[in-house]
């Protein structure tokens, strides 16, 4: 599965939008779902004209959910190799 498809996979169409960036049934992270699709094609502009996308997971308990791209939490990557602060 691709997750930048422009054509939104059939999955999608039963999503439920998740107040938290989590799967809304189990709580399972965006990490562990089985299928991903990023809706880049159709952006919105943030109130300081950034973009968000609606990004759809399928999570492994079935539950199909989406949440805002800016909703996302930070990543636990950015926070490695930081360079020391002077």
């Amino acid at each position: 599965m691709d997750a930048f498809t422009p054509v939104p996979p059939q999955w999608t169409k039963s999503a439920t939008h998740a107040l938290e960036f989590c799967c809304p049934a189990c709580q399972a992270s965006c990490n562990e779902a089985h299928r991903v699709w990023i809706n880049r094609q159709s952006p919105v502009m943030t109130e300081d004209y950034r973009k968000k996308w609606q990004e759809f997971y399928q999570c492994q308990c079935g539950q199909v959910w989406w949440a805002w791209s800016t909703d996302r939490p930070p990543s636990e990557l950015t926070k490695r190799d930081l360079p020391p602060t002077l």
